[in-house]
């Protein structure tokens, strides 16, 4: 079958034919017919996050955010048959720890990113397999688009958990999201069906003109202004700084920005994992967190079992992956695609659906 193969730090993905996955007793085989291409992928592929223990190895198929159709099952998976249609999170966990009994499967004492290590091949290929599917897998309501469902696995679904279930929104609540690119548009999009006020910023004006139709009540250029927090506090009342701030990009610029937009009591989300340039490491300012009792939470992906919320928003038409869907392409453009994210200029979530 075809896949987009690594073969080493910033060396073109190649795509060849590699050996058919089939099914272990715990494991179902896709057939890929949607996943994202995400900035994730291009860190990987930079030489990223070694710190955190991915370090992509020759051979290894990246992509992390599939849709698709189950073609095999194993003996012992008992949730799924062929032809269902399924979507997968990028973090899979094994079921059986302690934060898997208590609901919290993507932080999985063992869990293992799909498409990051050898163990888990992932889905920029015709097929792909998931371990542990009874926990794992996730089956798709009837006449749901895979492309508008790609990026669940990874962007949409790690927005609307830390939305969602890290930090406490409510209606009216003033939103920043620091960073525009496919999980900072989700971020919007998702913060908006939530009942707040959302604010958008951003370098890149095509961003921010999404960020728009996305829900953001208001929009900032981050270059037009010497101080984006203060420039981010004008738009709440009395200057008092925003609720729930977002940092989507990982770099310690937006990261400082959106702890320093907060007002009292404000909560900071990071999803944006940082760079080779921070290390993991960003210096914030303590003394006022502490001062201000303001609280700094992750998003990690979403546990299997929250899914379905997403659905049923889905269904009532309050939220819409498929608007942050931007571009389709085919397995062999994926290389170019991945590369081409160093420009920071990806405008959405681009999905292959072409294999």
């Amino acid at each position: 079958m075809k896949a987009a193969v690594f073969h080493g730090v910033e060396e073109p993905l190649q795509i060849e034919d590699v050996e058919e996955p089939t099914a272990e007793e715990d494991q179902i085989i896709v057939e890929t017919e949607a996943c994202g291409i995400c900035r994730s992928d291009w860190h990987a592929w930079k030489g990223d996050w070694s710190w955190i223990g991915v370090m992509p190895t020759d051979g290894l198929v990246f992509g992390h955010e599939p849709a698709g159709t189950v073609v095999e099952v194993g003996d012992n998976v008992e949730r799924f048959r062929e032809g269902d249609q399924v979507t997968v999170p990028f973090n899979l966990s094994d079921g059986t720890c302690h934060h898997c009994r208590n609901g919290r499967g993507n932080i999985c004492e063992q869990v293992v990113p799909l498409g990051f290590l050898k163990m888990a091949p992932g889905a920029f290929a015709e097929r792909f397999p998931v371990r542990k599917a009874d926990h794992n897998a996730i089956k798709l309501p009837e006449n749901v688009d895979p492309v508008d469902v790609a990026a669940l696995g990874c962007r949409f679904a790690t927005a609307f958990h830390g939305l969602a279930h890290r930090v406490d929104i409510n209606p009216g609540d003033w939103v920043a999201v620091h960073g525009l690119g496919g999980v900072g548009l989700s971020a919007v999009h998702i913060a908006e069906a939530l009942g707040a006020n959302v604010i958008g910023i951003d370098i890149i004006d095509e961003k921010l003109d999404k960020a728009e139709e996305l829900g953001a009540d208001e929009t900032l250029n981050a270059n037009d202004v010497k101080d984006v927090p203060q420039a981010v506090k004008q738009f709440t009342e009395s200057s008092r700084g925003v609720d729930i701030s977002v940092d989507a990009l990982g770099v310690a610029e937006t990261c400082q920005n959106s702890v320093n937009s907060l007002g009292k009591g404000g909560q900071h989300l990071q999803i944006g994992l940082t760079t080779s340039e921070e290390g993991g490491n960003v210096s914030l300012p303590v003394d006022n967190i502490v001062m201000d009792e303001r609280d700094f939470k992750g998003s990690f992906g979403m546990p299997p079992n929250q899914y379905q919320e997403i659905f049923r928003m889905m269904d009532r038409g309050k939220i819409d992956p498929g608007k942050i869907v931007t571009e389709t392409v085919s397995l062999e453009e994926v290389p170019d695609v991945i590369e081409s994210m160093g420009d920071y200029d990806t405008v959405g979530i681009p999905v292959c659906n072409e294999f």
